[in-house]
């Protein structure tokens, strides 16, 4: 572990690769739609650009909770170079002195494999910024460029703090900002998707009540604090702090540090002193979580009822029950089966799903209001 945190030696390999990778689904878009103009083809590349990213999501989470995150312990490469197959003697050196980690050649792959996943996605938001830009120089007034451009910026932003995220050694901090930060990038290209809708002839109204746009806005900012909150308990390993439901520790209320546990620039492990913190502190971090999980899972709840009463809103008021019922069975999984991996990853993804859902009823709501991309 004594490598250079930043060593660019294999930047250029790693971008030809990442590029390759891009190149699968921006071919895949273009031949599946051959006689589409640019606007729908734009369109496509964008909802398919939101799959990827999702999916990057998820392989985050799995990157995570495999304890993956320093499998390759410098940055941008893998001991400098641009896969382990390269590194394979220097991650053969430390899995000798440590067989269980945190540098394994399977967490390598695991590691570079979303390394690479990050940069097709950055390809991919650099095309849709690209031809947006194209397509307003050239004339075209439908074309917006605001939203493209900011996703483009805070693309670049979740990379740094990607590399953060490794150069700083897990820093708990640092990932669960990354993975909010990964959540704000699929809202921003679900904005995009739907803006895009707005301008097609064969688009349909979703006009949300003043009252119930402001409902959802808010169920949104409630979600992105529980999302917070998970980020803090899954970034300082906190679930197990609780393993039964709905006590903890055979309690209603735990012995809990919450000065301790929320303390935020600490580093994994440790508390602002170098000492290890205390198991309370750690029962804070998740029992705050589950408390504020009782408030976001009965307003969302509320919240999607009401919007099964506007009639273009009744599938989306659907999906979003339907994530809301896959997060509170995933996150009991998480306490009473001791973390399963599988059902760790999907509530990741389930947080992920409802702000795009949210987004997604957001967007489209104000629709009617003004078509303007910019």
């Amino acid at each position: 572990m004594s490598e250079t945190l930043y060593n660019l030696t294999p930047l250029l390999h790693l971008l030809i690769m990442g590029a390759l990778v891009a190149m699968v689904p921006l071919c895949w878009v273009w031949l599946r739609n051959p006689q589409a103009s640019t606007s729908r083809r734009l369109q496509a590349l964008t909802l398919v650009t939101l799959f990827i990213t999702f999916d990057l999501v998820l392989f985050g989470a799995f990157t995570r909770l495999t304890d993956s995150g320093l499998g390759c312990p410098d940055w941008p490469g893998c001991y400098g170079h641009a896969s382990p197959l390269g590194a394979q003697s220097a991650i053969a050196l430390e899995q000798s002195q440590m067989p269980d980690g945190p540098v394994t050649h399977t967490k390598a792959w695991i590691e570079m494999i979303h390394r690479y996943m990050a940069m097709a996605v950055g390809g991919l938001i650099l095309t849709l910024a690209t031809f947006s830009w194209v397509r307003r120089l050239g004339g075209d007034k439908t074309s917006g460029v605001l939203w493209p451009t900011l996703t483009l910026v805070w693309v670049g932003v979740q990379g740094a703090f990607g590399a953060l995220t490794v150069t700083m050694k897990l820093f708990p901090l640092i990932v669960t900002l990354h993975l909010m930060g990964s959540l704000v990038l699929l809202a921003l290209l679900t904005m995009q998707v739907q803006l895009q809708r707005s301008i097609s002839p064969r688009s349909q109204s979703s006009s949300l009540p003043s009252g119930l746009y402001a409902a959802t806005l808010l169920g949104l900012l409630l979600l992105t604090l529980q999302v917070l909150l998970g980020g803090w308990v899954s970034t300082n390993y906190a679930v197990l702090a609780c393993n039964t439901f709905p006590l903890c520790q055979n309690s209603w209320w735990p012995l809990m540090n919450f000065e301790q546990g929320f303390t935020f620039w600490r580093h994994l492990g440790l508390d602002v002193s170098g000492q290890p913190l205390v198991f309370e502190s750690l029962t804070a971090i998740h029992y705050a979580h589950r408390l504020a999980a009782y408030v976001v899972l009965v307003y969302l709840t509320g919240l999607a009822v009401s919007l099964r009463h506007v009639p273009t809103l009744k599938t989306a008021a659907h999906v979003l029950l339907t994530c809301l019922l896959l997060q509170l069975l995933t996150g009991l999984s998480n306490v009473v089966f001791d973390w399963p991996l599988f059902a760790a990853v999907l509530h990741t993804g389930g947080a992920a799903a409802l702000v795009v859902v949210l987004m997604w009823i957001l967007t489209g709501g104000r629709r009617s209001r003004s078509t303007v991309l910019n």
